[in-house]
């Protein structure tokens, strides 16, 4: 299989000369009223002020770029450490639920779903505002760091076990018959395999823990969204530094996911793009 596999070609036919009219006529439609909105609001940013220097002359100073990076670092800073803790722990929440200890797996399966299911701001309430009592007193660091990486550990479990579940299940048998243990399987020939699979999903869930940093402001830490809200109260300039900050999170995710691309296309996983490099 193609390392590059477009999104079109997984799941339809070549569109035939029909078909790719109506696209070209669809996307001139969908210009076109792409257009009338970014028109309609520049319009709407005019007739309410917002396009007054005022609200935008701050972004020259290098004060203002500084007090960003530094919540921006600390965005960073949150969602490495956080990543790394959900992969180490969705690792061992994978291995666990296929172990062949019945109990160990039922655990291990309770434990995935129940992280799937939570959301990240509803870990966090539970970190800052119920551990406390009990006398367990965190770092902001650690009462966002670690709620969202509990809730991303879930969905890595899963990625994780997708890999497993890819390997041919030929080589498994293979090593069975060759009277290898199910650890040791699991260590030297379906791991190894299934990493290899997988790095490039890990590093594109990374998007997903980047994004749930952004409610730090509920435990008060010095993250990008929180430096905002405090240039927000200083410059009574909502919309412009929502607008900066959010091409901040765009630029960033749209770097990790195409990292990730480039490492499936370096260890020759296949990919579904959106995009069709090479046409029929």
């Amino acid at each position: 299989m193609s390392a590059n596999v477009s999104m079109r070609d997984a799941l339809y036919e070549a569109p035939g000369p029909k078909t790719q009219r109506l696209v070209r006529i669809g996307t001139a439609i969908s210009v076109v009223l792409l257009v009338a909105f970014v028109a309609f609001v520049l319009r709407q940013f005019y007739v309410n002020d917002q396009l007054n220097p005022k609200y935008w002359s701050f972004f020259l100073r290098w004060t203002t770029w500084r007090f960003l990076l530094r919540g921006f670092l600390g965005t960073i800073k949150v969602a490495i450490t956080a990543g790394i803790i959900a992969m180490a722990l969705g690792l061992l929440l994978m291995l666990g639920r296929i172990s062949p200890n019945r109990a160990l797996s039922a655990i291990c399966h309770v434990v995935t779903d129940l992280f799937r299911s939570l959301p990240s701001l509803l870990l966090i309430y539970f970190f800052f505002l119920v551990i406390p009592k009990y006398g367990l007193r965190m770092p902001a660091f650690w009462m966002i760091t670690v709620p969202v990486a509990l809730a991303a550990s879930g969905v890595l479990a899963e990625v994780f076990r997708a890999g497993v579940n890819a390997v041919p299940k030929g080589q498994v048998e293979a090593a069975m018959a060759l009277g290898m243990t199910h650890g040791k399987i699991t260590r030297k020939i379906v791991l190894p395999q299934a990493l290899k699979i997988v790095i490039p999903s890990l590093v594109s869930q990374l998007v997903v823990v980047v994004k749930d940093t952004t409610v730090a402001y509920v435990v008060s830490y010095p993250d990008l969204m929180q430096n905002a809200r405090v240039l927000i109260s200083n410059y009574d300039a909502l919309v412009s530094m929502y607008f900066v900050v959010a091409l901040l999170y765009i630029a960033v995710n749209y770097a990790t996911n195409q990292f990730s691309i480039y490492l499936a296309h370096r260890s020759d996983t296949p990919v579904i793009s959106r995009v069709d490099e090479n046409p029929v």
